[in-house]
């Protein structure tokens, strides 16, 4: 990782910098490129700052941390910055995965007991669930889904060989979607 040091009111040191490019370094194996690290470090009168904007592999991350020992505001500023990474790593990932969703995932708002989340917008979210389907005929998975309270239920259709849903209409009686 490309790092450029920065000292405030601070002597520069040759431990302090190499302290940082070392800890700086445990990030290669989070990013995918190589990325650069603007470190500032400075001390504002007991106060220690450390200050690293981490930019490369389409993030941007800052993080700031104050202490009284210098050493300590870097791991723990450190410690902030991993997390970020670890965090948008993790949603690029999920959106990668969703896009390539097939037959016996559903993506609905809001399903209780869903397995994980994802993002959208500040508002909207996506639950992405994994159902196992089983191959039955439409009376079956009537019968089946009266003997539940669920409100859908997800199966391969017997006689046409597709992935079915049948679900409970606010009527009291059943839909069925099936693909063409």
């Amino acid at each position: 990782m490309q790092t450029s040091l920065t000292f405030k009111n601070l002597d520069p040191s040759e431990t302090i910098k190499a302290y940082v490019n070392e800890k700086l370094n445990r990030f290669d194996k989070f990013l995918d490129n190589p990325a650069e690290a603007d470190v500032v470090l400075s001390v504002e009168k007991f106060r220690h700052i450390a200050e690293i904007h981490i930019t490369g592999d389409r993030l941007k991350i800052n993080g700031k941390e104050e202490t009284n020992d210098m050493y300590s505001s870097i791991d723990l500023v450190l410690d902030k910055l991993e997390k970020q990474i670890k965090k948008n790593k993790q949603k690029i990932r999920d959106r990668r995965a969703s896009g390539k969703t097939g037959v016996g995932e559903i993506m609905a708002a809001d399903i209780s007991g869903s397995d994980g989340y994802q993002d959208i917008d500040a508002e909207k979210r996506v639950v992405v669930q994994n159902i196992d389907y089983k191959p039955m005929d439409v009376e079956e998975a009537v019968m089946q889904m009266d003997l539940t309270t669920d409100n859908f239920l997800v199966f391969a259709n017997a006689r046409t060989e597709r992935v079915n849903v049948l679900y409970r209409r606010k009527d009291g009686n059943f839909g069925l979607i099936q693909p063409k």
